[in-house]
């Protein structure tokens, strides 16, 4: 993982700049454990750590995302 000393928080439409997947792909992904999962940022506002993009981008093939705990 990339270490930055501030982890901007990525918006939907700079996730999908960045990596090229359509929303359907990206949340099929998610799903999938083959993409960082998202962070709520408020009560309808979601983004991705840039940290965690960048580790999807430099091995998007071999990528597993870390399982989150149940709530």
């Amino acid at each position: 993982m990339h270490s930055n000393a501030t982890d901007r928080i990525l918006r939907l439409k700079a996730v999908l700049a960045l990596t090229g997947l359509t929303r359907s792909t990206l949340y099929r992904k998610m799903e999938a454990g083959t993409f960082p999962a998202s962070t709520q940022i408020s009560t309808r506002c979601i983004g991705w750590r840039e940290s965690a993009v960048t580790c999807w981008l430099d091995d998007p093939m071999t990528y597993e995302a870390a399982p989150t705990p149940e709530r």
